[in-house]
């Protein structure tokens, strides 16, 4: 039931009671490929199932159980089963090696693991196995590992046996060691206030910090990121985007569910996988980061499906280039599509578009901020707020601050201030009705001989470029102004255009001091699981690849961008 405040005071298994009693034979999950469908009430069963089991095996409230799996069948109701009962899940990024998860591990002290076999290149069983050798000889359930103290249970998601290791069908088999009386009990006992889910951030700066979030947190930014869609029981949802993100989670299952809307879930993010999913299921929603929808867009196969009964979606993840956004629109016919802005300690989402906004506001702001939740612009040297239409930093108050990092009290204070206010680390600007447009972090910015230069304006420009298919602005190291822009450059398939192209073409439209000095051509980025660009490994590569120019003598003192 709503607060006057217009906010929910609700646990992730009451929103999920919510929609089982309003729509039970809704399909709530949707594999395409394999054919899997789960009504709500299906999917009630299975959650009630899996919590029972994890109760009948000991995991009490507040253990923390930690997720390693790509977006497979159980991933859902995983997340529902441990809410439930009180545990926390925690999130672990798939493109984790065995150092990552090792730290991750010990630093969450998470007393559960789930597991698939692996993703990519990286055997997840073996590189457990390496980590806690103990799981080999010792008993399931009395798990005692030297590397992994907290560690005391490990389940597969998959088919086959794994020794020290649970099966998700004995997981369920167990639930009959748990009566119906003990289930209500340990629901009644937990509070919309608990923490349920711990987001590690992606770690694009530093070791990963983990975001605690409650019910409250994240039932709450759900249901309005979904009101801001429009959505109900009638609208079927893609989502390609990694569950274990904000982006998948929030975003998309939060606000899903709490509109009882069905999940066509991908299991990881194909181009091709993804425009046979939205014709085959009909869907009306669609999500991705905006290098999804240029891969999407960029398809030789693209014009082969139908996109007519998609109408709306979220583009968010990373800024959203208008050139896309304007084709996303014209070409999928996806007229109600959304931008959502935040960081994962907001739970995530601090603005969004909304579907009625006019073509301007949704492709040139990320929107504003959502019901419940402040938003100011601060001078990021004094703190001050700044006039209306100053950059400043992006800093949002409310409900959906987050509760803090797990045992980090020192960067929780940096982050959070004595008011309640949530630092972003982004300039943006805001105009007078309120919307925002990011115009980047403050440790992008440029210094440039004085001049601050913002990445996300160049890349705005020269996304207009024929024969660019992205862009990606840094700043590098130089001794003369302090640093040069550098831009890194994916060509459209077929495109010839040079670095000599690229200077050619913003001359006269941009501010001299502006036009990238370096252009560097690649055919991909490197990027977080989540799809966002780790800029600061761009910053690294563009340091590298100056210093291999100037030692083949390419480079002379001057000005590039005046031959």
């Amino acid at each position: 039931m709503k607060s006057f405040d217009g906010l929910m005071d609700k646990t992730l298994g009451q929103m999920l009671d919510d929609a089982i009693a309003a729509h039970a034979e809704n399909e709530a999950v949707v594999y395409w490929d394999r054919n899997y469908r789960m009504t709500y009430r299906e999917f009630g069963i299975l959650v009630d199932k899996l919590a029972k089991g994890l109760m009948a095996l000991g995991v009490q409230k507040g253990e923390k159980a930690a997720i390693w799996a790509s977006n497979v069948p159980h991933w859902v109701a995983l997340l529902f089963a441990t809410a439930r009962i009180g545990a926390v899940l925690v999130t672990v990024n798939t493109n984790y090696r065995r150092f990552e998860l090792e730290y991750l591990l010990q630093q969450s002290e998470a007393e559960n693991l789930f597991i698939i076999d692996g993703y990519r290149d990286t055997d997840y069983v073996q590189t457990l196995y390496d980590l806690a050798p103990e799981l080999r000889e010792q008993p399931r359930g009395y798990l005692r590992c030297a590397n992994l103290p907290n560690l005391r249970r490990v389940f597969f998601l998959g088919q086959e046996k794994h020794r020290g290791m649970y099966s998700i069908s004995e997981l369920v088999a167990l639930s009959c060691m748990i009566s119906d009386q003990e289930y209500q009990q340990r629901q009644a006992g937990l509070n919309g206030h608990d923490i349920v889910n711990m987001q590690y951030t992606s770690g694009t700066t530093g070791f990963p910090k983990g975001v605690m979030l409650s019910h409250h947190n994240i039932v709450n930014n759900g249901f309005w990121i979904g009101e801001n869609q429009a959505l109900s029981s009638r609208d079927r949802v893609c989502l390609p985007v990694p569950l274990f993100h904000c982006f998948g989670l929030v975003l998309g299952v939060m606000a899903a569910v709490a509109h009882a809307s069905t999940m066509v879930i991908l299991e990881s993010f194909d181009a091709l996988h993804v425009m046979a999913s939205v014709q085959h299921e009909r869907c009306t929603a669609l999500y991705g980061v905006p290098t999804m929808f240029i891969a999407i867009l960029e398809h030789r196969l693209f014009d082969k499906f139908d996109y007519s009964t998609l109408r709306t979606g979220i583009m968010a993840g990373s800024p959203c280039p208008m050139q896309v956004m304007r084709q996303v629109i014209d070409k999928m016919h996806l007229t109600e599509i959304t931008i959502c802005y935040g960081l994962t300690e907001g739970s995530p989402v601090i603005t969004q578009t909304r579907v009625d906004d006019d073509i301007h506001h949704r492709v040139a702001t990320v929107g504003r901020a959502l019901p419940g939740i402040e938003l100011r612009l601060v001078d990021p040297k004094t703190n001050a707020a700044v006039e209306v239409g100053e950059k400043g930093e992006v800093c949002c108050r409310g409900y959906n601050v987050m509760k803090g990092y797990y045992r980090q009290p020192e960067e929780t204070s940096r982050v959070i201030d004595a008011d309640g206010w949530l630092h972003s680390g982004d300039l943006g600007v805001m105009d007078e009705k309120g919307y925002l447009t990011i115009t980047g972090r403050c440790k992008d910015m440029i210094i440039r001989g004085g001049e601050n230069i913002y990445p996300r304006e160049i890349e705005e420009f020269l996304y207009h470029m024929e024969g660019i298919s992205d862009v990606q602005v840094v700043g590098v190291a130089n001794h003369k102004y302090g640093e040069e822009v550098a831009a890194f450059v994916i060509r459209k398939q077929g495109a010839q255009i040079t670095e000599a192209d690229v200077r050619d073409y913003c001359r006269g439209k941009i501010s001299r001091f502006k036009i990238p000095q370096y252009v560097f051509f690649v055919d991909a980025y490197p990027l977080t699981a989540s799809g966002k660009v780790q800029k600061y490994l761009l910053r690294e590569m563009a340091c590298e690849l100056v210093k291999a120019r100037e030692q083949r003598g390419e480079i002379v003192q001057g000005d590039a961008r005046s031959s």
